[in-house]
């Protein structure tokens, strides 16, 4: 089957965040929201489909896992990411960013340390700080436009109090796919100093062509045991409503304590229509992934021609996966708050200013690329335009 994605989906009106949180939140009805990382994109057909039939049965009562939930998601792993897992290792949540926080809460300590690498997703300083721990930065350091991971200031700021590590992979904001090769040293460092490993995979199908995502708990029996991975079919299908994710903990020690604390939250029951989502998704969507990530692709191709052609201040820090593109607009000769001002006020787009990311991000926006291009170019437009009158 053919996609069109092209196609522009009026989605206002539906209890979207993305477009009808936006007056709310950035205080303008007519700005374009390019922010939130979901895609304006329909759902592979067969999800479509499976979620009519499911309707058309008429009794949504309290659902379960079934061995179809299992097996796709164990198909998938094998046939996507080469990766083998068993089925007792796949938990419940229904989200990363709650397992991420049921996860902190679980094996650390009110008081420890949990590295995060900055610029990075932001809800994970939320659920450090907000669960009484504390945050350890070991900034990521841009080389060539590229980002790296600093391993020496990683093993100065290392001590006792330090339990955890929040590893984004592949990484959101800055794109990057990790190597084998910075996975084992990252992973060596860990087991070292008894770091529990917890990596966030979310965006873990969105990989361009040219690059490999590595499943951290794949590379070693050594790693599985010290390591939980937190999957989702939300970024790669567009199914963020279906609050279904997996998080996959070999350590059967791990494992138990993280499935006892989903129960003691009475949080396990799962969403009826994200199971069957999921199970097509993962039995059906190969072909929906592959025509999408060729489109993005594209996206990607007209937003460097665009930003070269018509605001060249602009750097743009290539991604070697996810549909969010880092931008370096420091070369603008603003602060962060007035690039931010910039955006929301004469542009009228509503990107992530980097500066949420951490201070690491200042000067930078994220913008979301997952979009029909007129509605991409429309944004690309907007933000030239207000760059143009910014020059005068």
């Amino acid at each position: 089957m053919k996609y069109d994605f092209n196609e522009p989906i009026d989605r206002l009106q539906t209890g979207s965040v993305k477009w009808d949180e936006v007056e709310n939140l950035f205080g303008d009805k007519d700005i374009l929201p390019m922010w939130v990382a979901d895609m304006d994109f329909k759902a592979p057909q067969p999800v479509i489909n499976a979620l009519r039939n499911r309707v058309d049965h008429g009794i949504f009562g309290y659902t379960t896992r079934t061995d179809s939930y299992y097996e796709a998601i164990i198909g998938w792993m094998k046939r996507r990411h080469n990766w083998s897992i068993e089925k007792e290792w796949i938990c419940y949540s229904p989200g990363v960013v709650p397992a991420l926080s049921i996860i902190v809460q679980t094996f650390t300590n009110p008081g420890d340390k949990i590295i995060v690498q900055p610029p990075v997703y932001y809800p994970f300083m939320s659920v450090i700080e907000q669960n009484g721990r504390e945050i350890l930065r070991n900034p990521l350091i841009e080389v060539n436009g590229r980002y790296q991971m600093d391993f020496e200031d990683l093993r100065q700021k290392l001590d006792p109090s330090v339990k955890m590590i929040i590893l984004s992979s592949p990484h959101n904001p800055v794109g990057r796919v990790w190597t084998k090769e910075e996975l084992v040293t990252l992973g060596e460092i860990c087991a070292e100093h008894n770091i529990l490993v917890i990596s966030d995979e979310i965006h873990f199908d969105l990989v361009y062509k040219e690059y490999v995502h590595i499943p951290y708990a794949s590379i070693s029996k050594e790693f599985a045991q010290n390591s939980i991975v937190c999957t989702a079919p939300s970024k790669t299908f567009n199914l963020a409503g279906m609050q279904t994710s997996n998080i996959i903990i070999p350590n059967k020690t791990h494992r138990d304590r993280f499935k006892k604390a989903v129960e003691n939250l009475a949080i396990g029951l799962t969403s009826t229509f994200g199971v069957t989502a999921l199970i097509s998704a993962y039995e059906e969507g190969d072909e929906w992934l592959d025509q999408l990530l060729e489109y993005l692709k594209g996206n990607l191709e007209f937003l460097n021609e665009f930003i070269e052609s018509s605001i060249p201040e602009v750097k743009v820090i290539q991604p070697e996966a996810t549909y969010l593109v880092w931008l370096d607009c420091r070369a603008l000769g603003i602060d962060a708050k007035e690039l931010e001002k910039l955006n929301r006020k004469q542009a009228k787009v509503a990107f992530d200013e980097g500066y949420i990311f951490g201070q690491e991000g200042a000067g930078f926006t994220r913008i979301n690329i997952a979009c029909p291009r007129s509605i991409l170019e429309e944004g690309l437009t907007r933000f030239s335009n207000a760059i143009k009158s910014l020059r005068k």
